[in-house]
């Protein structure tokens, strides 16, 4: 393969993946268009709008930067072509050049003689024999050099053409870069605005940081306990199925029963690859300790993510599993727990529960609908945690 072809291999395969690029980009930012419309009209600026507007600003300026690497591609072509174009050109002025003198130099020898009888005065059988032989090879070397100067024309004319059709292409992805950096501008002032209006309330913001710092308290002490009583239990049974022995080390796990280990091993297995608990939102809150959006010198921590999603959104069961506690906690509405094997799923704001304490679940069983505050604002809560070790769920969940 020539090292035109590999280039112009490279250049697609770069192209297809900067399409699945900004396909990928084009809808996270849909959703959090649709997530924002759902929203009530007049609403007052809240922390959670300001995280869905921070969160589009950072898809907004992946968005922009695809689009620069699909112009630096776009250019690259240009310049492939117009180079491949010089090449042609040059090639087609070199078969020319030597056709006009395969001409000349066979007007200059035939000057005055005609063919006929340059063939004929032959003064020996192998001299005509010659002369025919030499005569055919001329006729065939000009007939391949006009069949060559047709080919090398016709190529220079695709890319010719080619070449318009990239330069065209340019001027598309300049005017959307163009139009992507307006709207990115027309953002950050929103967030800019949205950030002074919230500075103006910080006490009414501080609350409802201590406020959620208790929900998240009151939400880490009820899975903690659920799961410290799923151990009990379930050492409990598998000490009165067991032959008495010495006891060992205090786990935070389940005991490793087949049914246990067969399902945990098929959680475990999914990282990455689990779906989503809704099925449009983006995570507005995610898992640990980072800084507070408004206040300096204020941090946030978070043991699990929140997903901003559409109105009365249903929301499904992440992994096969069994319904483990059902409950209401203050500030967080309905609460789920699901038990995997050791593994654990806790979902949050519910308004609606739709299965029962111990039934067994699918992966995308509807186990219930997330709640809307008086702003329009939904978002779901998820933890998941292994025995009683909190995990970041981003790292289980697929990439969208």
């Amino acid at each position: 393969m020539s090292s035109t072809s590999v280039l112009t291999a490279q250049i697609t395969a770069d192209r297809a993946k900067l399409e699945k690029e900004k396909s990928a980009i084009q809808k996270r930012l849909r959703e959090f268009d649709l997530v924002l419309r759902k929203t009530t009209d007049e609403k007052k600026v809240s922390v959670s709008e300001l995280r869905a507007v921070n969160q589009k600003l950072q898809e907004r300026e992946k968005y922009i930067a695809t689009i620069n690497k699909e112009l630096q591609l776009v250019n690259k072509e240009i310049k492939e072509t117009s180079t491949q174009i010089k090449k042609l050109s040059d090639e087609l002025s070199l078969l020319k050049e030597e056709y006009a003198q395969m001409v000349y130099t066979s007007y200059k020898l035939n000057q005055g003689v005609n063919l006929i009888t340059f063939i004929f005065s032959s003064a020996t059988f192998k001299q005509f024999y010659m002369r025919l032989k030499y005569l055919k090879q001329y006729s065939d070397a000009r007939k391949k050099q006009v069949e060559q100067m047709e080919k090398v024309s016709i190529e220079l004319a695709g890319k010719q053409e080619a070449l318009e059709v990239q330069k065209q292409e340019q001027i598309a992805v300049l005017t959307q870069e163009q139009e992507q950096k307006k709207a990115l501008d027309q953002l950050k002032t929103e967030q800019q605005r949205m950030v002074n209006t919230l500075s103006q309330k910080e006490e009414e913001v501080r609350k409802e940081i201590a406020a959620t710092k208790k929900q998240q308290a009151e939400l880490n002490k009820l899975i903690k306990n659920v799961i410290a009583e799923e151990i009990r239990l379930a050492k409990a049974a598998e000490k009165a199925t067991e032959t008495p022995k010495a006891e060992g080390p205090k786990t935070k796990n389940l005991p490793n029963t087949p049914q246990v280990k067969k399902l945990s091993a098929s959680f475990a297995s999914n990282k990455g690859n689990i779906p989503w608990p809704v099925e449009s939102g983006f995570i507005s809150k995610k898992y640990g300790t980072y800084p507070h959006p408004t206040l300096k010198g204020i941090s946030e921590t978070n043991d699990g993510i929140d997903i901003q999603t559409t109105n009365n959104a249903p929301v499904k069961s992440v992994f096969p599993g069994t319904v483990t506690k059902i409950t209401t906690v203050p500030g967080m509405g309905g609460t789920i727990i699901i038990k995997h094997g050791e593994f654990y799923t806790m979902y949050s704001r519910l308004k609606t529960i739709d299965v029962k304490s111990g039934e067994e679940v699918q992966s995308e069983t509807i186990i219930g609908h997330v709640y809307s505050d008086e702003d329009g604002y939904s978002e779901l809560h998820f933890q998941t945690w292994k025995g009683l070790e909190v995990m970041n769920p981003s790292i289980w969940l697929s990439s969208k």
